[in-house]
């Protein structure tokens, strides 16, 4: 189980930090979109905003999972942009269905195994110190 651990949080980690540095360095030739997945893609980029937060959530979290340190916290922090990475693909563009499927049951995966760190975050009442 540690071994897969490991495995599966480096892979997570670098398909994160490919994806924020290509979009930060301008490595990749983005392909022609169309129909409603160009449409939803214009309204991300008019807002100007989205795209560099989300590829610096992707860039920290990234080198957090290749790196080890931050697990629990980087799991958590990505889960809402691997929803939406799934949504995407499932509704509007079915091609990249594989690789958004492996990163959000990466992370369903990396947050099982730290699901001990989660337990406070799940109490009824706050403790007083």
């Amino acid at each position: 189980m540690k071994i897969a651990v490991i495995i599966v949080r480096i892979l997570l980690g670098l398909l994160f930090l490919f994806a924020s540095v290509a979009y930060f360095f301008d490595l990749v030739t983005q392909p022609e979109l169309e129909g409603d997945m160009a449409i939803f893609n214009e309204g991300l980029a008019a807002s100007r905003y989205v795209f560099p937060v989300i590829k610096t959530l992707e860039l920290l979290c990234g080198l957090a999972f290749v790196s080890g340190f931050f697990v629990p916290l980087a799991t958590v922090v990505i889960f809402p942009v691997s929803v939406n990475i799934l949504l995407v693909h499932l509704l509007l563009d079915p091609a990249g269905l594989p690789v958004a499927l492996f990163v959000i049951l990466a992370n369903l995966f990396l947050a099982y195994t730290c699901r001990n760190h989660y337990r406070s975050l799940f109490s009824t009442k706050i403790q007083n110190p």
